[in-house]
């Protein structure tokens, strides 16, 4: 018969677990369709890192994004999740405001689905460099960030 100090902890690490395994997002509650994103790279452990779902029309419009979730960051690599509303072709577009002013500044960082390559000319990759298929269920994508470093841009190390 387990004791109250064995159920304490068996609860405790399910809901580390939990937490490990979508730190910031918008799918619990039923959605038929998530995007469970693996973030690396992240440049330090501080300010807050947003994740937003785009569809073809609205790629990279202000304020067209379908879905957005935002979490502090807190260690080089996290996993967010974000509901899709239907399935289809989406876009994921990750932000580390680095000292989480809520400003664009130098430090932040930034990157997309597929990974596709950036540069000071071109920080804005087209939806077809990046689009991914979202069907019910969970679809997995990771995002490598990539930060300014003298005149280029790129992930760190």
């Amino acid at each position: 018969m387990p004791t109250k100090m064995m159920i304490l902890v068996l609860l405790g690490a399910a809901a580390a677990t939990a937490a490990d395994a979508a730190e910031g997002g918008a799918c619990e509650g039923g959605s038929a369709q998530r995007v469970v994103v693996t973030v690396r790279g992240l440049k330090e452990a501080s300010g807050v890192v947003r994740v937003q779902l785009y569809d073809g029309p609205g790629f990279l419009k202000k304020g067209a994004w379908l879905g957005r979730v935002e979490a502090k960051a807190n260690r080089s690599e996290m996993t967010m999740c974000i509901a899709a509303p239907r399935p289809g072709q989406y876009a994921i577009a990750v932000r580390h405001d680095a000292n989480g002013n809520g400003k664009s500044d130098w430090n932040d960082g930034g990157g997309f689905s597929r990974d596709p390559r950036l540069s000071l000319l071109n920080l804005k990759p087209s939806f077809d460099k990046v689009v991914i298929p979202v069907h019910a269920g969970t679809t997995n994508v990771t995002v490598t960030m990539n930060y300014r470093q003298g005149l280029s841009i790129g992930p760190l190390g």
